[in-house]
């Protein structure tokens, strides 16, 4: 119909009694999430059910590796520079019992970083399973590659299963098929989610323009959804901190983007990327190596992000065989993923369960600020690996907000 345009739906509903005068707990709710073609009025008229969140659909596109090359199989002990960096050698913990999914490009999953892992594949673009590009296969290794030739490259090589949906294809991506892949990430038991994508602005602008909008307007329209997307992300991370009838919750790491430039003529930064903007995700910022060896902010690593990690010159896997280096916050968010996940061990061990908000608290309440490294670059600091059983975060523990109200929606055409 005329002046109608596709939004992703999210409801979120109690699944048990309804308390009186008070907010659900955390654990009462279920989410579903579905595209719907609304007008402008019943897109408001949504936006008014306290159990419902909408976005228009947007593009997603990959965040780009600012740089790669192509690099010989390891042929002999050694570890990653990044693997060193967040003191997973000499951690006691692999990531045994934890379960990763990676939102990405797919995964060349008869490479032999992943020789031994359970591979759970998802197609969410219509493109079938497999990896065209290259950079899931990457970042999956990252987290959780198996030594070649003694050489360490991953940081949890104990992860057991890994969970890969394909959210980005030939045609790009879309935040409903992110959406439905999260969802299907939580209902399959992920601990940690991992995903280094973004929003397509300028592709979202051409698109309204082409369609015949002038550029004020399509620019006008799209910074609303790209706020309404943000909101939309931040209340599923509500759901998917919070147990419930999925029957556990997930951490979800996300890479911060790459497009500032902190050096040349005139340097600038930009803040925190889309879905990684919003809150309840951990949004991932790159370091690189100075040949002195201290560690400082990547001269494209957006600002704000939660935690930094190693993000220059990452040697991974290559789709189709062998291994290249790639640099980028893309290569950033599988470190604290896979850091995540030997947290997720550590729980596991000491409490015998994963409580999301005490593996958060972990996971920033240790990591390590560094000199010379601003907060408002770094966050918390440089994500660490646990040291020993049960190790603390100085008590830190955060909340999932309270679930949505009750009541049938009026908004929706039958």
């Amino acid at each position: 119909m005329h002046g109608e345009q596709e939004y992703v739906v999210l409801e979120v509903r109690p699944t048990g009694p309804v308390r009186r005068g008070g907010p659900q707990g955390p654990g009462n709710v279920a989410a579903t999430v579905s595209v719907e073609a609304l007008s402008a009025r019943d897109a408001a008229a949504a936006r008014n059910d306290p159990g419902v969140t909408v976005a228009p659909v947007l593009p997603l596109k990959l965040v780009e590796p600012v740089a790669q090359l192509d690099a010989g199989t390891p042929s002999g002990p050694g570890i990653a520079w990044g693997v060193e960096a967040v003191g997973a050698l000499e951690s006691p913990f692999s990531g045994a019992g934890a379960k990763v999914a990676v939102l990405d490009t797919g995964i060349d999953a008869k490479h032999e970083a992943f020789h031994g892992l359970a591979v759970t594949q998802r197609d969410f673009t219509g493109d079938g399973d497999g990896d065209r590009d290259g950079h899931g296969t990457h970042c999956a290794a990252t987290i959780a590659g198996r030594d070649v030739d003694g050489y360490r490259y991953g940081v949890a090589p104990g992860v057991e299963e890994l969970l890969v949906a394909k959210v980005l294809g030939s045609a790009g991506g879309s935040t409903d098929a992110l959406m439905r892949a999260m969802l299907w990430a939580l209902e399959s038991g992920a601990h940690v989610m991992s995903m280094s994508l973004g929003l397509d602005f300028p592709g979202l602008v051409a698109r309204w323009t082409d369609e015949g909008l002038p550029i004020e307007p399509a620019t006008s329209r799209a910074l609303e959804g790209y706020r309404d997307t943000i909101r939309l992300f931040g209340r599923l991370a509500d759901v998917l901190r919070a147990t419930g009838p999925y029957g556990r919750a997930a951490l979800v790491v996300a890479a911060s983007g790459n497009e500032s430039r902190r050096t040349g003529s005139t340097p600038y930064t930009i803040g925190v990327s889309p879905p990684a903007a919003s809150e309840g995700f951990v949004a991932v910022g790159a370091l690189e190596r100075a040949s002195d060896g201290a560690l400082r902010i990547a001269p494209f690593s957006n600002a704000g992000a939660t935690v930094v990690a190693p993000g220059v010159r990452i040697l991974s896997a290559r789709a189709g065989g062998g291994f290249r280096t790639l640099s980028g916050t893309s290569m950033a968010a599988p470190h604290v993923a896979g850091v995540a996940a030997l947290w997720v061990e550590s729980l596991l061990a000491s409490t015998g369960h994963v409580d999301v908000s005490l593996l958060l608290a972990r996971l920033t309440g240790n990591s390590e600020e560094l000199p010379g490294v601003a907060a408002a670059d770094a966050g918390a600091g440089l994500v660490r690996a646990p040291r020993g059983l049960g190790g603390r975060a100085d008590g830190l523990e955060l909340r999932a907000g309270p679930g949505a109200g009750a009541g049938a929606p009026d908004w929706r055409r039958r």
